[in-house]
């Protein structure tokens, strides 16, 4: 067996690419090893740094920050996909008056830094008389940042279809709308799953920029713990780091059950296309036999 795209690699090519993964995995070996010892020769593992997390007021209050920042993620992934949705068909409409000053709003929210956003709604707001909790400055500029992002990431999916696909729908007396919200849209959710998850990955995680504005979620109680006697800063980093990386690995096994769904439902549509080509064939068959039966009558 033979690739197209590149050849298969010689006994000399095998036998120099395992001894290169071999030396990579005995250096990432030895790099953690360095990690780990240090780790104990600096006390980190003793049970005086480890004694916070043995309190049941502690653990609840890693589940109220937990559901703080679920809470944040959740609406702010809501508020992000309408947004950009909006912002997408704004962008693809054909009229200019529109689709640039969409095309400029979208911009100038991808341009400025979510931290610079929070600030700017949880700080700059009260001096112009308008006062915002720290709740909805972090949802908000989440919003804004992440919906402009997606916005790019939904009209770059529904361009890249063939252009046959908005055309048939045309010829079939549908109006733009319709062709969108039939055709395009459905389409192009499947190739842009991926891209919407990993986005929705980077929300989650800039919630932690919230204990900036002093909004109570994870990090924010991390800070706090790390001021506690003994100052367990790496082990709150280790307990905090773990749990958003179980909430990605959470996220990214949802998106991957959506993404076999959506392949199994389009696979189950395919074989129904052949049998109605072939009825197709039959019928144009018929007639054709029946208008030569005609002309020789």
């Amino acid at each position: 067996m033979t690739s197209v795209l590149y050849d298969v690699p010689g006994p000399r090519a095998v036998r120099r690419n395992r001894i290169l993964g071999a030396i990579t995995v005995l250096v990432v070996l030895a790099v953690l090893g360095f990690i780990g010892y240090r780790l104990y020769v600096s006390g980190q593992f003793e049970a005086s740094k480890w004694s916070l997390f043995t309190f049941t007021l502690v653990w609840q209050q890693i589940g109220e920050a937990l559901v703080n920042t679920l809470a944040a993620f959740a609406l702010a992934a809501v508020l992000s996909i309408v947004l950009g949705l909006v912002l997408a068909i704004g962008r693809l409409s054909d009229h200019r008056w529109l689709r640039i000053p969409v095309a400029a709003i979208t911009e100038i929210l991808r341009a400025i830094p979510v931290l610079v956003l929070m600030m700017l709604l949880y700080y700059g707001l009260p001096t112009v008389g308008v006062k915002m909790s720290p709740y909805w400055s972090v949802v908000l500029a989440l919003m804004a940042y992440n919906g402009s992002v997606l916005a790019e990431v939904f009209r770059a999916g529904i361009q890249a279809l063939p252009r046959g696909q908005s055309e048939a729908g045309y010829a079939i007396g549908l109006r733009k709308a319709s062709v969108m919200r039939l055709i395009l849209f459905p389409q192009a959710v499947r190739t842009m799953l991926p891209v919407i998850v990993a986005q929705l990955v980077v929300t989650m995680k800039d919630t932690a920029l919230g204990f900036i504005i002093t909004y109570p979620e994870l990090l924010y109680l991390a800070k706090l713990f790390s001021t506690q006697p003994g100052r367990p800063i790496l082990q709150s980093a280790f307990i905090i780091g773990g749990i958003y990386i179980v909430m990605c690995l959470i996220l990214s096994g949802v998106a991957k059950y959506l993404e076999v769904r959506t392949r199994r439902s389009s696979k189950s549509r395919q074989p129904v296309a052949p049998a109605i080509a072939g009825d197709a064939a039959t019928l144009t068959e018929r007639i054709a036999v029946q208008k030569g039966s005609e002309r020789r009558l």
